[in-house]
């Protein structure tokens, strides 16, 4: 069939403005990254997340149709849709490239739908790093969409959606407007008041330790033993008149040598990061919220601008609970650890990953073992830097040899009372050298050394030191610790735990002391009326099954509908129930001992954008508010004054006397004790600090200043000009 020369020119053109081939990805900074490892007419384009989800304005869930989600297109992405629709039709190959897990699986399922993709036509292609090696081997290697992981998504989304949109109701009609609940959220309020009441209802136990001095006469040496017990058993000592009595048993009494025991200990390595523990660890070393740490890695891993290298994406899928490792990166870590460190610092580790965890991606590691973070740090943020580091380092050292120890454990007797000294000196530093992990208490082992002693060999008691001490109660979560325990009893996956925190911090039901996570009283009401009428919903172990059920959905060894349906029947009935027979809660406000000067009456707390504030119980008549101010129960080591708590600009807690700074200079960051002593000469003071920080705006200003007169200067040294 012969064409006319214009209808050819026309094709001719049609083929021109084709692409071989569109790539449809989440994020723009991941379009960008991806766009310079493939040539030829490759188009890559960002869906800017999900594009379709269930109506904000209803439940979105059509129960009597078997459960039928309601999708809709995302307001305000209808120009998008059809940029996207167009460059799909212009396009002879369209491959969805969405994040590697469900919730991507999910995006490139509604993408398909909306762009009118063929079951048989559909190209997904997963990546766990954005290399050019990654992403050519997945665009050669594509697959069908996997119903299961979209199912998963859909069944953890409705059955959310379900709880959060029949129970949030019923706290509106019961409590007051604006609160939510959550099958996740509610589970997570619950364990920090829970915490609460563990550490209000604590009763301490006194209980004492005796330290004692000794010295090695040949070694003129000393090390400190704390005591044990008497006749080979352990003693606990809970009183001054037991000290007292073991004191005088051992007063005039011999110290012998009667044990020594040496060996060598190793200290592996801790894996490679999954999520949950790298949120931890960036909370503990680098003082970042689990919002931070996200966002941060996520640029890390969609690609970061480098010297004359362009756009690399830095670290694989910051989304896993996994810790194995592809050969091809242990091979890369090998050598680098070989050529860095010595052959002696390597060893091959393979990282067994937990029973119950999605292991889809590998762990959290680098993607380029030669790219170090000191020979990139000047293309990083000073944030992308820190957390590139600690990365790279973890990943690095999790593949290195133990750290060992030379250990040594002494037993010395007096009459029948033993004490017990344990040392130990590190002999090879091993992974050591690059990184060590650190606990919430940020406990670290070092070197207690003990000197060489002989069996029977007498040491010189020099001191006995008796210490009152007592027990304590649980600590209050942080960030890091909730993470942990949501974590270890098997609540929501890594990617809720960012949003679920930061929800509860948003809707008031906690906040945050320093680094402590507090229930307000708004919580404990919310928690008390969720726990006690629907406590089938809001406890641990439902919340726990419920994230099993989506694993064997994932797995297509469960329908999502059927459990859907198992779930609601006897939810729904429970919720109607609620609705009826529950009195509405009165929120009690909280009366301040301040008054109100335009009025007299006593004003009370209230919650605003920017925390707490006061305001007069007689609005709208009286609208008088003023900042809150917070004291604590601890009078002024200076003067007897009350003390007030305030914050920083980065909102750290300070200590200052309320007559600072007309009679008393009294100011700490350290919540001040009962009859201790201030001495300012120990802390760094935080007058010092705000003196630093206002030299260094004055100089800024100056800048300016110096900036300005310049331009001022130039403009009117122009002005002469033009006029002549």
């Amino acid at each position: 069939m012969e064409y006319s020369l214009e209808l050819q020119k026309i094709i001719q053109r049609k083929e021109n403005s084709m692409s071989d081939q569109l790539i449809i990805v989440e994020s723009p900074a991941k379009a960008n990254t991806i766009k310079k490892f493939l040539g030829g007419k490759t188009k890559v384009v960002a869906s800017m997340g999900h594009i379709r989800d269930l109506p904000k304005s209803k439940l979105g869930v059509n129960v009597e149709n078997n459960f039928e989600p309601e999708y809709i297109n995302i307001r305000g992405k209808g120009d998008l849709i059809k940029s996207l629709k167009k460059d799909a039709k212009a396009a002879k190959k369209v491959y969805l490239a969405t994040d590697p897990d469900r919730e991507g699986e999910a995006i490139a399922w509604h993408l398909a739908h909306i762009l009118e993709i063929g079951e048989e036509q559909c190209l997904r292609v997963t990546f766990n790093e954005i290399t050019k090696t990654a992403v050519q081997k997945a665009i050669k290697e594509p697959r069908k969409i996997d119903q299961n992981l979209v199912d998963a998504q859909q069944a953890r989304r409705v059955l959310d959606r379900i709880v959060g949109y029949k129970m949030s109701p019923v706290l509106w009609k019961k409590v007051r407007r604006g609160l939510s609940a959550g099958r996740v959220q509610s589970v997570a309020v619950k364990l920090i008041v829970d915490r609460e009441e563990e550490i209000e209802h604590f009763i301490p136990e006194e209980y004492w330790n005796i330290y004692a001095t000794l010295l090695d006469e040949k070694s003129k040496k000393t090390f400190e033993a704390k005591f044990f017990g008497k006749n080979h058993k352990k003693m606990e000592i809970h009183s001054k008149e037991e000290v007292d009595n073991i004191l005088k048993d051992i007063e005039n009494e011999r110290y012998i040598v009667d044990e020594i025991k040496k060996g060598e200990k190793k200290r592996t390595p801790a894996p490679p990061f999954t999520t949950s523990t790298m949120q931890q660890e960036a909370s503990r070393k680098l003082g970042f919220t689990l919002k931070k740490t996200m966002a941060v890695a996520q640029s890390l891993y969609e690609g970061v601008k480098i010297e004359e290298k362009g756009t690399v994406g830095l670290i694989t899928y910051m989304r896993t609970d996994s810790t194995r490792i592809s050969e091809e990166a242990r091979k890369a870590a090998r050598e680098h650890i070989v050529n860095h460190y010595g052959e002696d610092y390597y060893e091959n580790r393979y990282y067994k990953t937990k029973a119950d965890s999605q292991d889809a991606h590998e762990g959290i590691r680098p993607t380029y073992a030669d790219l170090e973070p000191e020979s990139i740090k000047s293309s990083l943020t000073p944030d992308q830097y820190k957390l590139y580091r600690l990365i790279y380092q973890r990943f690095m050292a999790s593949q290195m040899a133990s750290a060992i120890y030379d250990t040594m454990a002494v037993t010395v007797k007096a009459n029948k009372y033993e004490f017990k000294a344990n040392g130990q000196v590190l002999k090879f530093k091993g992974f050591m050298t690059l990184y060590v992990e650190t606990t919430e208490e940020n406990q670290e082992e070092d070197n207690t050394q003990i000197p060489e002693l002989e069996i029977n060999q007498e040491v010189i008691k020099q001191k006995l030191d008796p210490k009152q001490s007592f027990t304590e109660p649980p600590p209050r979560y942080t960030e890091a610790s909730l993470v942990k325990a949501l974590e270890e009893k098997g609540i929501g996956r890594p990617s809720t735990y960012s949003p679920t925190i930061t929800t509860i911090l948003e809707r008031r039901y906690i906040e945050k002391n320093q680094k402590q996570l507090v229930p307000t009283e708004l919580g404990k009401i919310v928690n008390k009326l969720l726990t006690e009428n629907f406590g089938d919903v809001i406890n641990v172990e439902f919340t726990a099954k419920i994230e099993d059920e989506f694993d064997q959905i994932a797995e297509g060894k469960e329908k999502w509908k059927e459990m859907i349906k198992e779930f609601y029947d006897p939810f729904e009935k429970e919720v109607e129930k609620v609705e009826k027979e529950l009195e509405h809660v009165e929120l009690v406000e909280e009366v301040s001992d301040v008054p109100c000067e335009k009025c007299g009456r006593m004003m009370v707390i209230k919650y605003g954008r920017y925390g707490k504030f006061l305001a007069c119980p007689g609005y709208p008549e009286c609208k008088n508010a003023k900042p809150f101010v917070e004291t604590i129960d601890v009078p002024c080591p200076k003067c007897g004054a009350k003390v007030q708590v305030r914050k920083t600009k980065r909102k750290r807690n300070y200590y200052i006397c309320e007559n600072n700074p007309s009679s008393c200079d009294y100011i700490s960051w350290n919540k001040p004790k009962k009859g201790e002593k201030w001495d300012p000469t120990k802390e760094e003071t935080v007058e010092e600090e705000k003196a630093k920080k206002k030299t260094t705006r004055k100089k800024t200003t100056r800048k300016k200043a110096s900036t300005k007169k310049t331009q001022s200067k130039k403009t009117s040294a122009s002005k002469k000009k033009s006029n002549s």
